[in-house]
């Protein structure tokens, strides 16, 4: 399927956004895109570059996120041959690649303080230096940075730079997130319903019912438009009858009653206080007339509820029992329960 470039949405927050980032598009300046994950930030990113005056040069895209520390700097500058153990031949930074056009750092955030010294030479003076080289080049590129962080309160920590943000925040357009999208999620939903209704080869589009409607709408989404996405398109090809709308959402695709959790560390069993010893030892009693027939009737009590349990699936009931297929037919025997259990 090719890549989704539509803006798709009728609240006015969302409306401003996209309208601030035309009119910042045609001015050659840098931009930051704040937003939560899943808000469209590589499309506002794509959309400052289709509509400048660099729209024919490259669009040249780095995930800072996605390189550890000692190789994100390579990526950005470049490097000579024999600049560090295995650059067996010289090779071109993304500024580089992005001559002429635009260059797309994602998650911006997570760059070491070196790279940002190194970026705020790029910025300022138009001039990269591969690792390596003793000459500088000349570059003409656009700077585009996204993140989820808070910049200023990153610069009041020392974790990046002042004059670097300065440098970038020509311009911010903040994404509002999904749930401050009045209005928005219907026609999302029926958008992404009908594309992935047509991709599975349905006649018509049902929609989804008004209790599915009321799913969608309650729902925070932490994830944003993504997310809805992902919701959206797994309830159409989940659900069974095309004819008749949906009425079956799952927002966790990990919810599961075989999901696995994590082991919590047992807590360090506390010793019991020993019972003071006055006089006579203590005599335990019990208050049964039959031992025998006591736990018969446990043992069947435990069978009968961990058959119900599992459905009545002898093999799943034994795993549930940590019992051998064998060790459970004899005591399903046993207690005559052999003819309600499944084979």
């Amino acid at each position: 399927m090719e890549r989704d470039t539509q803006f798709i949405g009728q609240s006015t927050a969302f409306l401003d956004a996209v309208e601030r980032a035309s009119r910042a598009a045609a001015l050659n300046r840098p931009v930051l895109v704040i937003g939560e994950r899943g808000t469209g930030k590589e499309l506002i990113a794509e959309r400052l570059h289709r509509l400048s005056g660099r729209w024919s040069g490259p669009l040249i895209t780095l995930n800072c996120a996605a390189l550890p520390e000692t190789l994100i700097e390579a990526e950005l500058f470049g490097h000579e041959a024999g600049a560090f153990t295995g650059a067996t031949k010289a090779r071109a930074g993304r500024f580089e690649e992005a001559d002429g056009g635009t260059l797309f750092l994602d998650e911006l955030a997570t760059l070491s303080m070196a790279a940002q010294e190194r970026l705020l030479r790029a910025v300022e003076y138009g001039e990269v230096t591969r690792i390596g080289a003793s000459k500088s080049l000349r570059v003409d590129v656009r700077i585009v940075g996204a993140t989820n962080e808070h910049l200023p309160t990153l610069a009041e920590k020392g974790r990046f730079r002042p004059d670097l943000l300065d440098r970038l925040s020509f311009e911010v357009i903040t994404l509002p997130p999904l749930r401050a999208r009045e209005g928005d999620i219907p026609v999302l939903v029926e958008y992404f319903g009908r594309r992935m209704a047509a991709e599975i080869g349905w006649a018509r589009w049902p929609g989804f019912s008004a209790r599915g409607n009321a799913l969608l709408e309650g729902y925070d989404w932490p994830g944003n438009v993504r997310e809805l996405r992902n919701v959206i398109e797994r309830a159409v090809y989940r659900w069974d009858l095309p004819e008749q709308p949906i009425d079956e959402v799952t927002f966790d695709p990990f919810a599961s009653p075989w999901r696995m959790v994590p082991l919590k560390p047992e807590a360090e069993p506390k010793p019991l206080p020993l019972p003071a010893q006055t006089g006579a030892p203590q005599t335990i009693t019990i208050d049964c007339d039959d031992l025998r027939s006591a736990v018969h009737a446990h043992e069947r009590a435990l069978l009968e509820s961990a058959l119900a349990r599992c459905r009545f699936n002898q093999r799943a009931t034994a795993t549930a029992l940590k019992l051998t297929y064998d060790q459970l037919r004899h005591a399903l025997r046993r207690h005559d329960l052999l003819e309600k259990a499944a084979n």
